[in-house]
This record gives structure tokens, C-alpha cells and sequence, in this order.
């Protein structure tokens, strides 16, 4: 076997937190010994979602079984899934914000041509299309995975309606089009009027503050090409937005 050298520069926030975690869950279900300890398993952990190196790759770093790594792993990161804040709770904390930026993002997965299902026509490729609610600075509220349009995710998860009964404004792009509520987009047409041109170019100065969000999500290298399964995605989803929040 080949073996390469690798380095990660981790939040020590983020090591803190999740080995802190991860000490209160050992002493809950008594544990007694393992082949390492919390620090050493939190740092395996975020080595895959910061790095995304394989399994494999991390039982060689860390000398242990490659099975071994993936009930690390897993444990990890349903230990952090739990900790997640739910759309009430993210709706609690935007109502003292001025408004808030709805917007989605796709995360390429390695799903075949069958899983129709994940196929995104307009990115050509399979992936998970990612709600993402951010407050006017561009700081991550929430997240939650899915494998529909951006407007039928927002209705599924109950994100139009949370946002009516906070009472909430809020600023999407186009793809939100017909959502009403306090969901304001753009106009769409070629032959805008004046104000309508100037509408929508102060509409997208706002909006893409959010794309900061974007960019702290797809920081971990793990979420660029999802290898696991679909059902695990939205778990991995929720435990980079606690790590994000431990960090703020």
C-alpha cells in the first residue's frame, strides 16, 4: 500500500466541539476503550469532511480498520446531525434580522443515469439541491438537502410558510418565481421597464451576499462530490452548518 503524507488545518473551535461531543456520547453509552480517543476521532472526522479523503485513506493515517473508520465517521456525524437547529429554531433566531436570503445550491453526487430522481437538467449533472437561509450579512442559518426545484423544496420544507407567519421578508432569485408569501424576487422578461431594471439590480446587490453561505458549505471538500448515499446526505449537510455555527 502505498502511503502519502497529508495535513489539514482544522478550526481548533471546531476539534473542541466535536470532541467535547463526542466525550459526553462515549460516557453515555459507556464506553470503555477504543482504538482512539475523542480528540483522535474528531480530528479523523473532520479530516473527511474538510479533505474528503476516502476511508481507506484514513485508516492508513490513523491505523485503524477501514470498518472501524466508517462507524467513526457515522457516529460523528449523527452525533452532530442531532444538534442541527430546525427550521422553528432558525426562525426564531431571523426574526430579530432585518431579512434573510433564501437561495439554493446543488451538490454533485455519484449517482448513474437511472437515479432520475437526482438528475438537475439544468446543471447536467446528478446532485442534491441544498435550501439554504442566510442572514443579510451572509452567515448560515440553515440547510436542508433535497431532490426537487428550488420553489418545491421551499414549499416542502415548510420555508414559504415559516416565512409568512414570521412575517420575515426575504429575498430570492428568480427560481423562487410564484412562491409569494414575503419571498421578493426579481422581475423576469427581456423588456423591463427602467425601474424594474434598477428593481432588480438593487434585488441582486442584496441577494448575493448569500452566495457567501454558498461558499462556506462547499468549504468542505466532502460536499463537492458526495460519494455516500442519499440517505446520509442531509445528516452530513446538518453537521457541517453545527460545525459552522460552532466556529461563528
Amino acid at each position: 500500500m502505498l502511503v502519502y503524507p497529508s495535513a489539514i488545518d482544522p478550526s481548533s473551535a471546531h476539534l473542541r466541539h466535536l470532541t467535547g461531543h463526542l466525550t459526553v456520547r462515549r460516557r453515555k453509552i459507556g464506553t470503555r476503550w477504543r482504538r482512539v480517543t475523542p480528540g483522535r476521532q474528531a480530528l479523523l472526522v473532520l479530516a473527511h469532511l474538510q479533505c474528503g479523503d476516502t476511508y481507506a485513506q484514513l485508516a492508513t493515517a490513523f491505523g485503524i480498520g477501514i470498518a472501524t473508520v466508517y462507524r467513526y465517521v457515522r457516529e460523528a456525524i449523527e452525533v452532530l446531525a442531532a444538534l442541527a437547529p430546525s427550521l422553528a429554531e432558525a426562525m426564531r433566531t431571523a426574526s430579530r434580522l432585518a431579512f434573510v436570503i433564501l437561495d439554493g445550491t446543488l451538490l454533485p453526487i455519484d449517482r448513474i443515469a437511472a437515479d432520475t430522481p437526482y438528475y438537475s437538467g439544468r446543471h447536467k449533472r446528478h446532485g442534491m439541491n441544498v435550501q439554504i437561509l442566510t442572514d443579510p450579512f451572509g452567515r448560515l442559518l440553515w440547510a436542508l438537502p433535497g431532490s426537487t426545484h428550488d420553489l418545491t423544496a421551499a414549499r416542502t420544507h415548510g420555508i414559504v410558510d415559516a416565512l409568512a407567519e414570521a412575517g420575515l421578508k426575504c429575498w430570492a432569485d428568480k427560481a423562487y418565481q410564484g412562491a409569494g408569501g414575503s419571498i421578493r424576487v426579481p422581475f423576469r422578461g427581456r423588456r423591463l421597464k427602467r425601474w424594474q431594471r434598477q428593481h432588480n439590480s438593487t434585488h441582486a446587490k442584496i441577494r448575493c451576499i448569500g452566495e457567501q453561505a454558498m461558499a462556506t458549505l462547499k468549504g468542505w471538500l466532502l460536499l463537492r462530490k458526495l460519494r455516500c448515499s442519499t440517505n446520509r446526505i442531509t445528516n452530513f449537510v446538518k453537521a457541517a452548518l453545527v460545525l459552522h455555527h460552532a466556529s461563528a
